[in-house]
């Protein structure tokens, strides 16, 4: 028999104080329990908090086209990379209409100039961080945050993690890995892109442990749908026999930018979650502008569950 929503998110709640987390519920979830929980990552290219700054520089008419795309996307939870602070999510997730979860790494201390425009360009490397913004109603509970993903170095980011209460609960893990390592295993950005795998293994072996129905999303830097990828490989060996990962890409090519036909950005989902996902409801979103003409360099990806 199906559990009613009450009962299921009372045994949630149940289950998560039991597991040092803190619940949260902003609006009665009943009425929304059976509707589709749509999931998108987006990497937003150094969104600041403040006009003229970073190393994306932008001025408000430029937040307000983020915002305008953000109420096109219509998503439930965004996955966010690259964005400085609570702050600046909130210029573009607004907070009539989303809660902004964000990581609690320490800001490194390291602000030197963007690598375009150097210092001739003025402009200087703003803190990035993952984080989520989770629609108002939408009842979660904030997970601690995967701190092993940044391996002893202060500048590479750590996990968000966050389970969702809209129907049968999800796990949600946003990332962003280390870049320069988009395909192949050598070099010193793929040393430390192969040292964050195991994290991500070890946090995907508890998951299946669990039970617990789970996705993976964010900027993975990372090439996964190229044939005989090592990355994919490992990250599989980390699932119970039987069991496998998807991506929610199916093999599609990208879109956003002529020059990168493969998805660097990836929602990687366990059996449970696949199972929920709404045939094809996988899309990404490019702006439906030129390619010069788009607010950020990654357009977000995204998939809606049942």
């Amino acid at each position: 028999m199906k559990k009613s929503s009450a009962g299921l998110l009372a045994g949630l709640v149940l289950l998560l104080v039991a597991c040092g987390t803190t619940p949260r519920r902003d609006a009665p979830p009943a009425s929304s329990a059976a509707a589709p929980l749509k999931i998108a990552s987006w990497n937003m290219e150094h969104l600041a908090e403040t006009d003229g700054t970073g190393c994306k520089a932008r001025t408000e008419p430029d937040y307000a086209a983020l915002r305008a795309y953000t109420a096109t996307l219509d998503a439930d939870v965004v996955v966010f990379q690259e964005v400085e602070s609570q702050a600046a999510a909130e210029r573009v997730f607004t907070p009539d209409r989303y809660v902004v979860v964000m990581s609690s790494r320490p800001d490194s201390g390291r602000h030197g100039p963007c690598r375009r425009g150097g210092d001739a360009g003025g402009l200087t490397i703003r803190r990035q961080s993952v984080g989520f913004a989770i629609r108002k109603g939408i009842a979660f509970a904030r997970n601690p945050d995967l701190e092993a993903l940044g391996v002893g170095n202060p500048d590479l980011r750590w996990g968000v993690d966050v389970t969702i209460a809209r129907g049968e609960p999800v796990r949600l893990l946003g990332v962003h890995l280390k870049s320069g390592c988009a395909r192949g295993d050598s070099g010193e950005a793929c040393e430390v892109l192969f040292d964050q795998v195991p994290v991500l293994q070890r946090w995907i072996e508890a998951r299946a442990a669990e039970g617990t129905a789970f996705a993976i999303l964010g900027d993975w830097n990372r090439r996964l749908a190229l044939p005989g990828d090592p990355v994919w490989k490992q990250l599989g060996e980390a699932m119970p026999a039987g069991r496998a990962l998807t991506d929610a890409a199916g093999g599609r090519g990208a879109t956003c930018k002529q020059r990168f036909p493969d998805y660097i950005d990836h929602i990687v989902l366990d059996p449970q979650a696949a199972a929920r996902v709404q045939a094809g409801s996988f899309e990404e979103f490019a702006y439906g502008v030129p390619e010069a003409e788009h607010p950020s360099d990654h357009c977000p990806i995204a998939v809606r569950l049942d």
